[in-house]
């Protein structure tokens, strides 16, 4: 196989793309042939030495997610075979054009879904899917803010919110990306106008916050009675005061959450949630993946940087080639 390896933690020079031995399913895995895989924010962090992979996971190839055709089945596997389209969230070994996952960790693919597209959904759906609705419960009626609503993650909590009947706020700083928010159903909201606009609405219900710790005062600010923040990313900062007088003011609730670490279970849960909410929404076309950029695998180092620079709107994928 074909991978993207990491050879330490740092900038560009540690990365390199290398062929591999195919990994070899266990019994409850399949093995997936991917064309193309997505980058993520975590991709990121594990290069730079911050986010490891979890046991069992490949510890030196990237990638959360796998998108692709059933080429081989474990023993033990009911529920795919061979031809099958999939995608799915793994560990790591995502960045990969063979990568064995778990046949619970995997739904579907809408059949005109193709496989750039396709390639944009797992680690994006499933994880706004899981903390806006699973974990926060957003409701019908009910006001979501999304800060960094033109990343991966933040157009699936977007477009998720509006088809649930939702009104969303989608915190975002250009203007481009601003545009095409507000032609999704959403209402743009900028530093400046996030406060004026959150009060006129009453507050809202539930924040998205995939920036970080310097959005931390303005969540608080915003929330309504009884309102929910759920805390994705951190790629702005971590650390921050909290407030607990205003946390408690309001009856509020806050939590943190991942993906990657969750025990096999609580994942297998979390891709069964989606396939049964997300999947007819995807097959339907009422929400679809937005793809900023494909980049060819042997151009991974210009992928990442792409990833950590601002003005995207949707995910960056790797094309493996034939």
């Amino acid at each position: 196989m074909r991978a993207v390896v990491f050879s330490g933690a740092g900038g560009p020079e540690v990365m390199r793309v290398e062929e591999r031995p195919d990994p070899t399913p266990t019994a409850h895995e399949v093995l997936v042939a991917a064309t193309h895989a997505g980058l993520n924010p975590a991709d990121l962090a594990q290069r730079a030495g911050r986010y490891p992979a979890p046991p069992g996971a490949p510890a030196d190839i990237p990638g959360l997610e796998v998108c692709g055709t059933v080429v081989a089945v474990g023993a033990g596997v009911l529920r795919w075979r061979e031809g099958d389209r999939v995608f799915g969230i793994v560990g790591g070994g995502g960045l990969a054009d063979r990568v064995a996952v778990h046949e619970r960790h995997l739904a579907a693919v809408p059949e005109d879904l193709d496989d750039v597209a396709a390639s944009g959904v797992a680690e994006a759906f499933i994880t706004a899917h899981d903390a806006v609705f699973t974990q926060a419960g957003l409701g019908l009626g009910e006001r979501l803010l999304v800060h960094g609503a033109n990343g991966g993650v933040g157009l699936a909590a977007v477009q998720l919110g509006l088809a649930a009947g939702a009104r969303v706020l989608a915190g975002v700083r250009d203007e481009g990306a601003a545009d095409r928010l507000r032609a999704l159903g959403a209402e743009p909201v900028g530093p400046a106008t996030v406060v004026e606009r959150a009060a006129a609405l009453g507050g809202v219900d539930v924040v998205l916050e995939l920036v970080g710790a310097p959005n931390l005062p303005v969540d608080l600010q915003v929330l309504a009675t009884k309102g929910r923040i759920m805390i994705v990313g951190t790629g702005a900062g971590a650390d921050a005061d909290l407030p607990l007088g205003v946390l408690m003011g309001k009856r509020a609730w806050m939590a943190g959450t991942v993906l990657r670490a969750r025990p096999l279970e609580e994942k297998a849960a979390a891709v069964q949630a989606f396939a049964r909410a997300v999947l007819p929404l995807l097959a339907s076309g009422r929400v679809r993946p937005v793809v900023d950029r494909v980049f060819p695998v042997e151009e991974a180092a210009a992928a990442f940087d792409h990833l950590a620079a601002p003005g995207k709107f949707g995910k960056v994928v790797l094309a493996f080639g034939g």
